[in-house]
């Protein structure tokens, strides 16, 4: 088994809205990194590709990555509904 180190990830926040017939999912991280989905698993998967071509690129071009601030840091923002009489 490969060891893997906590350097090799690194956590992107994103955003999933609802739309008619799937899912929008974007990140404030990456400017223009945005993808649509009919699931929300499949919005999530493609905006994953996006974020992942978008570095590539970067890495091809010798771009300076400083401009891609991301964390280390796990964090998930989920909507909590809630109701009040």
């Amino acid at each position: 088994m490969k060891k893997v180190f906590k350097s090799q990830y690194k956590i992107f926040p994103i955003t999933v809205e609802p739309t008619i017939g799937g899912y929008f999912a974007f990140t404030d991280i990456v400017q223009g990194a945005h993808a649509e989905g009919k699931t929300l698993g499949e919005a999530i998967d493609n905006l994953q590709d996006v974020i992942e071509k978008h570095v590539e690129v970067k890495r091809e071009h010798n771009e300076n990555m400083s401009s891609i601030e991301i964390s280390d840091e796990p964090r998930i923002n989920i909507p909590l509904p809630m109701a009040f009489k």
